[in-house]
């Protein structure tokens, strides 16, 4: 049964990554990956994006982005810059994010970054989004 904490968590989930990923992302799990699934569900998004009141959902995006781009994680990088979009984090917003990553870093850092936020923002202009 599920607890409200990851009932809490998937909601966010979804509306930060998308309904599709979230999906995909169940429909996938196996008896392998089943627990792991249901603690990042549970803890990181219903137990830290969670918390109310405290920080916002762009804040927590654009952490999320300096963090995973400093710890070399394009995936999640470009997980996250979809849903950084998602939150309403500008591209001007992103930019200072990145060169922060880049001075404190490294440029190696920030190039990365900054070549996956390039590619997520061509193919969301291209799908449409207004940015």
């Amino acid at each position: 049964m599920a607890s409200e904490k990851f009932e809490r968590g998937l909601k966010i989930r979804t509306e930060v990554l998308g309904k599709d990923y979230v999906e995909k992302a169940t429909k996938n799990v196996d008896d392998f990956n089943r627990e792991f699934q249901q603690m990042v569900t549970e803890y990181c998004w219903g137990g830290i994006w969670g918390r109310e009141g405290i920080i916002s959902h762009k804040q927590r995006s654009m952490l999320n982005l300096a963090m995973l781009a400093a710890l070399n994680r394009p995936h999640e990088f470009e997980l996250h810059m979809r849903g950084a979009l998602n939150n309403k984090v500008s591209l001007d917003e992103i930019r200072e994010v990145l060169m922060q990553v880049a001075v404190y870093c490294g440029i190696p850092a920030g190039v990365e970054a900054f070549r996956i936020a390039r590619k997520v923002i061509a193919e969301e202009k291209a799908a449409g989004a207004k940015l």
